[in-house]
């Protein structure tokens, strides 16, 4: 059993689009109401729940009829625009129906390298988490581009290791496309098997990752690595596991070994 990771009490849990969408790209609504309520029992037991969510472009694409993730940055940024909207609605009707309080927070990379700004940003998380509600947490792509130097995480992983170090988490879990990590690829190798736990980041671990696991999100294995690293480096603890079947999460809590550890 893992210990330290069953004992956690303020645990942000970051899904991927590939976990809140079919594969045509529109949103999976059973998905979004079963996170709901799971994250809502959570808050109810005593966790402290921070969710980091994609799925606004997804929602986007969906209302203006696009099936495929647009590459113009001005599209990008209008089709995060529309479905962030879009995105909080459908969790506001969710989290409703368990009687669940959430609150939306926007966050670019500059707002936590200034001094102020992330002061008040760390405050808002800290009233949020008292009251007993759920913080739901995006980049805001509408704004944050890679153009204009320091404002851009770049993917979900790297924002939700640093809101863990912001908040001082006990625990961070990624929900991905893939069980956790392999020591090759399961989509091409056979013999591939899950790596239950690491204990330290090498660059060997790091050559285990490769690309994008699905053509809807940024992120891959080598993201979620880094951003255990990040969370390691300030003593939180990471769990790389698949969003498959949202209950997953229960088990992780457990302390069951689900995924892969990355120890703090």
């Amino acid at each position: 059993m893992r210990a330290s990771v069953k004992a956690a009490k303020r645990i942000i849990i970051k899904i991927g689009t590939s976990s809140l969408t079919h594969e045509n790209g529109k949103v999976n609504l059973d998905k979004m109401e079963k996170l709901a309520r799971v994250l809502t029992d959570l808050n109810n037991s005593g966790k402290e729940i921070v969710l980091v969510s994609s799925g606004a472009i997804g929602a986007g694409m969906q209302r203006i009829g696009r099936n495929k993730r647009p590459e113009d940055l001005p599209l990008k940024q209008a089709t995060a625009a529309i479905g962030q909207a879009i995105l909080m609605k459908m969790y506001q009707k969710f989290f409703d129906e368990y009687n669940q309080v959430i609150a939306q927070i926007l966050l670019t990379k500059d707002v936590i390298e200034d001094p102020i700004k992330s002061n008040n940003a760390k405050n808002t998380f800290e009233t949020l988490l008292d009251l007993g509600v759920i913080p739901i947490i995006n980049e805001n792509d509408c704004i944050s581009t890679a153009q204009i130097e320091g404002y851009r995480f770049g993917d979900n992983d790297t924002l939700s290791a640093t809101v863990a170090e912001l908040i001082h988490a006990d625990l961070l879990i990624l929900l991905t496309d893939i069980e956790g990590l392999y020591t090759a690829n399961p989509k091409e190798d056979a013999e591939a098997t899950l790596i239950p736990q690491v204990d330290d980041i090498t660059e060997d671990v790091k050559a285990l990752a490769g690309g994008s696991g699905s053509h809807l999100g940024t992120g891959g294995m080598i993201t979620k690595i880094i951003a255990a690293e990040i969370a390691k480096a300030c003593g939180t603890e990471t769990i790389v596991a698949s969003g498959e079947e949202i209950e997953i999460l229960r088990e992780i809590l457990r302390g069951e070994a689900i995924g892969t550890w990355f120890t703090a």
